[in-house]
């Protein structure tokens, strides 16, 4: 088996570690194979695969789509970040919670985040570059967010790992997960 996956305590939120062969010549492994995320039980379509590059101390997020929800498959090919997703399922008794783990090059490990949650990322090294594939095509007019900062969140982003915090101005301006217009069913 390619993959072994570890189950977070927030239901839709799966830790994918790949199998690599390495070598003094370097490193093969698989980052996807759908036969065999089905027959783990990660029946997820993917339509469209996305790559960003941030600088140490960016903070993307954290985004959704509203009306066309998307669920993810994040890995960093490049650097490492600090990848939250936060439960926006109003029907989930963990609805409200978040779960953050360090992805990087070293680890290789991958983030499943269903549809349902908000997502975001903090770059702990200088160019980190993130991958993922998501199950839904992109709509600029449907994405929504909640506040990074947001203190019933109270996500412990480890911002003492960046000297300098970068946050778009769209991304401070995201509402508190109290104001919120929209949650999942």
């Amino acid at each position: 088996m390619p993959f072994t996956l570890r189950r977070t305590e927030i239901d839709g939120l799966i830790i994918v570690e790949p199998r690599v062969f390495g070598d003094e010549r370097g490193f093969f492994m698989e980052t996807y194979r759908r036969s065999e995320f089905a027959a783990l039980g990660l029946n997820a379509e993917f339509v469209q695969d996305n790559h960003s590059r941030s600088a140490k101390g960016v903070l993307r997020g954290l985004h959704f789509q509203k009306r066309r929800p998307q669920a993810k498959l994040v890995r960093v090919v490049r650097g490492s970040v600090f990848d939250v997703a936060v439960d926006l399922r109003r029907s989930s008794p963990t609805f409200g919670r978040w779960y953050g783990i360090e992805l990087s090059e070293e680890n290789r490990l991958q983030f499943y985040i269903d549809a349902g949650f908000a997502h975001g990322f903090l770059a702990l090294s200088e160019g980190a570059e993130v991958c993922y594939k998501c199950t839904d095509y992109y709509d600029p007019h449907d994405e929504g967010g909640v506040r990074f900062d947001d203190p019933q969140l109270a996500i412990a982003w480890p911002i003492e790992k960046v000297n300098n915090l970068i946050v778009s101005d769209k991304d401070r301006r995201w509402p508190l997960l109290r104001e919120l217009d929209f949650v999942f069913d």
